[in-house]
């Protein structure tokens, strides 16, 4: 007679067949026996999302851990509706543009437009929802590669989105806008149905974002054809950034984001008049608050360090195969990583002391940053040296999050624009924040961000005269919600006020 054990284990295989390469599989009842289900139900392997629909998932999450589900999100709205539908279904027109600018955020509801069925609303997980309903749908459909979704084309989506999505997502907007490669796309679609109110709201957004001459285009053509078209702007705002036609929607993206948070930043984090003049003491000061700052930086990612352990590592008497009460070696190595990465970043602080552009100095350096980090793992064999070579080259995902970092070609598009932009802001304050927060916002290794971030942070605030700052890992709920706000909402208010207070709290100290 089988064990528990064995039964386990030829449910386990069931459910390996239905996995995807990167581990994700979505269920529907049919495809497993039902003793299949039960078991990998109560054992913790799958979860369901709604009846008859299941993800799988890790026996080790806590209960209301989210990270299961945020990354299975648009995999099974799309598994969902394929299975449910067939081709007949297409998100909405705003949500397909939120999809081809690069967001990959998991929406409170999910608006899905079938030509067939009945209107419905299905709760999901974790306070999310799927509303589809039956209308028109796009034409043609895209197939979106990645992630198996049905969006308008882009013309289309254009064309067909709420008046109100202009307004709500602008950096969305303008991204879309910017990767029209021919006008003549979205004036076919145009003229199928002469509607001169979308053309009109179109002219006005094309122009706002600098690109007139599709504007003219949108506006003389209809005019030629008879219509009496009325150009509106459909924007809160002008754009500040000079148009180029993108290939990328990160390009854009990115910098959109960039210009819309910096005033914020500029608004509430108060301006140094302070410039290190001496050097020597700024990095005596530095090297002051590196046991402080390893304790903190390695405790919010998880790691079990002490000051002693600290102290071994600075003082080069490290040596896990030798004594036992190193045998942890997953925050030995760590802690070895973050001592080694210290040194490296102290001697890029000392470059930006000495006046080089502090953007182009991270630039350069931070992959040193990243050997050095992980430098000890690859010593003693568990990383190859191949792992500590360029960005990524698998999805990653953050633990809890909406946000979806970027997929790893998006990482080698964001990457240079990031350091673009931190090379041409003037605004050390701007730097620091929006540094810090683009660089976990892209994710561009697969671990080390949050460190790699806080030492970009620093370098940033000792370029604009302001003190090295700790980010205590008593803070750390504060300190990942307010990123997860600015990820999600785009809205970098509660991580400038987080970072500022910290900033003033170390000048008053």
């Amino acid at each position: 007679m089988a064990s528990i054990q064995e039964r386990l284990a030829e449910s386990l295989k069931e459910l390996q067949k239905l996995q995807t390469e990167n581990g994700l599989a979505v269920i529907k009842s049919s495809d497993l026996s039902r003793t299949h289900l039960s078991r990998l139900l109560k054992n913790g392997f799958i979860q369901e999302v709604m009846k008859g629909w299941y993800i799988t998932s890790r026996p080790d999450s806590l209960s209301g851990d989210t990270t299961n589900w945020y990354t299975s999100y648009w995999y099974f709205i799309s598994e969902y509706a394929n299975s449910r539908f067939g081709e007949e279904w297409c998100l909405s027109a705003d949500q397909s543009l939120s999809i081809y600018s690069g967001n990959r955020t998991v929406p409170k509801q999910v608006i899905i437009r079938v030509a067939k069925g009945t209107n419905n609303i299905a709760n999901l997980l974790y306070g999310t929802s799927m509303l589809y309903f039956k209308s028109s749908i796009a034409n043609p459909i895209y197939k979106e590669p990645q992630l198996g979704l049905n969006l308008y084309s882009l013309p289309e989506a254009l064309l067909e989105c709420s008046p109100d999505f202009f307004r709500l997502d602008s950096v969305a907007a303008r991204t879309c806008l910017a990767m029209v490669s021919d006008v003549g796309d979205i004036m076919k679609k145009v003229l199928e149905n002469g509607n001169t109110t979308k053309a009109g709201r179109l002219a006005g957004a094309f122009r706002n974002i600098g690109h007139t001459s599709a504007a003219d285009e949108i506006i003389n053509t209809m005019k030629s054809l008879g219509y009496d078209i009325r150009e509106e702007d459909p924007f809160k705002d002008r754009s500040s950034i000079e148009y180029s036609r993108i290939t990328s929607p990160y390009v854009m993206r990115l910098k959109l984001m960039w210009n819309k948070m910096r005033e914020v930043v500029i608004s509430n984090f108060r301006e140094s008049k302070h410039t290190h003049t001496d050097i020597d003491a700024c990095l005596k000061n530095i090297d002051a608050q590196y046991k402080l700052d390893a304790y903190h930086s390695l405790s919010i990612e998880g790691y079990k360090v002490t000051d002693e352990l600290i102290e071994k590592v600075k003082i080069d008497n490290w040596k896990p195969d030798e004594d036992s009460s190193d045998a942890e070696q997953r925050n030995a190595m760590a802690a070895r990583g973050y001592w080694q990465a210290f040194q490296v970043v102290k001697e890029s602080t000392k470059k930006i002391l000495k006046g080089e552009n502090s953007g182009e100095v991270v630039d350069n350096d931070h992959r040193v940053w990243y050997r050095e980090l992980f430098a000890p793992s690859v010593s003693a064999g568990l990383l190859k040296p191949a792992d500590l070579a360029g960005y990524r080259t698998n999805q990653v995902y953050i633990h809890g999050s909406m946000h979806t970092p970027l997929n790893p070609k998006a990482v080698r598009d964001a990457m240079p624009v990031l350091f673009e932009l931190l090379k041409d802001e003037p605004d050390a304050r701007v730097r620091t924040v929006l540094g810090h927060f683009m660089f976990v916002y892209i994710h561009p290794y697969m671990d080390g961000n949050g460190r790699i971030a806080r030492f970009l942070m620093n370098t940033m605030l000792i370029s604009g005269g302001y003190n090295w700052t700790v980010i205590p890992v008593e803070k750390r709920q504060e300190y990942m919600a307010a990123l997860e706000k600015g990820s999600v909402n785009e809205d970098i208010t509660d991580f400038t006020l987080f970072l500022a207070g910290l900033v003033n709290k170390s000048i008053s100290d």
